[in-house]
């Protein structure tokens, strides 16, 4: 490892610093996509770095710029992921066992400081996404999906890197979907992927109100939109806020062949129209997100939750429904009671014409090693059938 140097000041927060081996000072772009700053302490490591050390410089908050081979960077993340995972040493158990909001929030920490720390070991990037090193993948693709066009050098985490080759596969390979027909899904970089079924299940099995007009609110990949219109709908007006998640939609439904049905539109839950059907998965877990991914699983304050119940009951026809759809997981993390939610639903000016349950089938909620593993196997998915009150 080489000499080190201290990185930028807040104004230039966009750009990472570092001395070379010939002790020449370097500044390129700063990458990020779940918005961490430049490492402020950045050290040069190769092919000779201990993975010992390694850990120990990025516990301390330094990071690793890798000039080896890129393989044996891959090794040394996989070997600071094992040092962070082992089991802390037994000690001595003291006071009460912690509430399930309490194990929540500490695995949430956990995981941040995780990701913190693998975050460390950095990669150089050439102008045309090109890694400058030996055994390095083509990320050509990968990258200009995530980030666009590039001709500038930058360095980002290797972490993210491999994020981003991860997300180029999900998208190229596609997510079979057996509501339509084993179909497939291909989830753009950023855009919360439909591997977990049983919502999109609910909304292929519940009884339609209408087959008129319906909206899907925070469409996403455009998943539940497609669906809708294989069921029937004449019109599906499918809505959301993320650039990147309506060209995704826009291009599953292209594939799909249902695009002649559905119209994707730019807007924040609810268009300027009334339907006889609106329905919306929103994020099912009251907390702030870290990363663009984590937008669809965690929602401060239940903000979209909130705001899809406030608005339903203005954008429904008569005798139309609102289908909103729900993992109870906040509840069994004592982050919302039933009380909560179903006094959201009542002052919005809504009743609950009918509910369809699901169980879960990600592997997780079978994993009695997972720390919040008491809620996980306890988790229903529901389908809330909402109507305005007369």
């Amino acid at each position: 490892m080489d000499d080190v140097n201290e990185g930028p000041t807040r104004a230039e927060e966009a750009v990472i610093a570092w001395r070379d081996a010939d002790g020449a000072e370097r500044r390129v772009r700063w990458r990020s996509e779940n918005g961490a700053p430049p490492p402020r302490r950045v050290v040069v490591a190769d092919d000779e770095t201990r993975a010992d050390d390694a850990y120990r410089l990025a516990c301390e908050g330094t990071a690793l710029l890798w000039r080896g081979d890129f393989q044996n960077a891959r090794q040394l993340l996989s070997a600071l992921a094992r040092r962070i995972d082992r089991p802390p040493r037994r000690q001595r158990r003291k006071g009460a066992e912690p509430s399930q909001a309490q194990a929540f929030h500490l695995y949430r920490q956990a995981r941040a400081q995780r990701a913190r720390t693998l975050g460390m070991l950095l990669i150089p990037v050439d102008p045309g996404h090109v890694v400058p090193l030996r055994r390095a993948p083509d990320v050509v693709q990968a990258c200009t999906e995530a980030y666009g066009p590039c001709d500038e050098p930058y360095v980002t985490s290797l972490r993210e890197l491999l994020g981003l080759i991860g997300a180029h596969e999900w998208r190229r390979k596609g997510v079979p979907i057996p509501a339509l027909d084993g179909d497939r899904i291909h989830p753009h970089y950023g855009v919360f992927s439909p591997v977990r079924g049983e919502y999109v299940d609910l909304v292929a099995q519940a009884p339609l109100p209408e087959t008129t007009l319906a909206f899907d609110i925070g469409t996403g990949t455009g998943v539940l939109a497609a669906v809708l219109g294989r069921r029937g709908m004449r019109k599906v007006i499918a809505t959301d806020q993320d650039p990147r998640a309506l060209a995704c939609a826009q291009e599953n439904l292209d594939r799909l062949d249902v695009s002649d049905r559905v119209e994707v539109v730019q807007a924040d839950l609810f268009p300027d129209a009334r339907a006889g059907l609106i329905v919306c998965n929103p994020p099912w877990v009251p907390a702030k997100p870290t990363s663009p991914l984590e937008h669809a699983v965690y929602d401060p304050d239940s903000r979209m939750l909130r705001g899809f119940l406030r608005g339903l009951a203005d954008h429904l026809e008569p005798g139309g429904e609102g289908w909103l759809i729900l993992s109870d997981l906040a509840e069994h993390l004592g982050l919302r009671t039933r009380d909560e939610l179903l006094g959201m639903i009542e002052t919005s000016g809504l009743e609950v014409a009918g509910r369809l349950d699901a169980a879960p089938t990600h592997p997780r909620a079978a994993d009695p090693d997972d720390p919040l593993h008491a809620a996980r196997s306890a988790e229903v998915t529901s389908l809330w059938r909402l109507r305005g009150r007369a």
